[in-house]
């Protein structure tokens, strides 16, 4: 098994560690290993435990609080952000269930948006099908350093 964090350029990472804290309600410190027994840590958890030492939390990660999914690390850089992502983040505040009406799903998007706004994203797109056999509704954002996102 290969282990691996998300890492993304930032030139103010505490900023967007904050932002991506709210969208993803991710967690700055690694959660408890998945026993609590010293000899049954993950190899991760106890490398960030060690590099975290007596701070806090970081300033710069972001952990899955249920500690199943890779780390994301906020990476210092000078130079800004040029061109398009090659890999973007997909939140589905909608949980991705298909039983909900447009509407409702139309609702929890927005929602979730204008939570995001708030904290310095900006909407580029929105889209929206209402075909009966196939309705979606879905916004392309962008974070405080313009880092393109999709909520559905």
């Amino acid at each position: 098994m290969v282990f691996w964090q998300l890492t993304i350029d930032a030139n103010d990472p505490e900023r967007l560690t904050l932002f991506w804290q709210q969208a993803l309600g991710w967690v700055r410190t690694p959660p408890p290993p998945p026993t609590g027994e010293a000899e049954d840590e993950p190899t991760w958890w106890t490398h960030y435990r060690g590099r975290l030492g007596d701070q806090a939390a970081f300033t710069d990660r972001l952990f899955d609080p249920a500690g199943t999914a890779p780390p994301l690390w906020f990476q210092k850089v000078p130079e800004a952000k040029a061109g398009k992502n090659r890999l973007h983040l997909d939140l589905y505040p909608t949980g991705r269930d298909n039983s909900l009406t447009q509407e409702r799903r139309i609702e929890l998007v927005d929602a979730k948006a204008a939570e995001l706004v708030v904290l310095g994203a900006t909407i580029k797109h929105r889209i929206r099908d209402d075909n009966p056999a196939d309705p979606a509704y879905y916004l392309t954002l962008q974070d405080p350093e313009g880092n393109e996102f999709c909520i559905s």
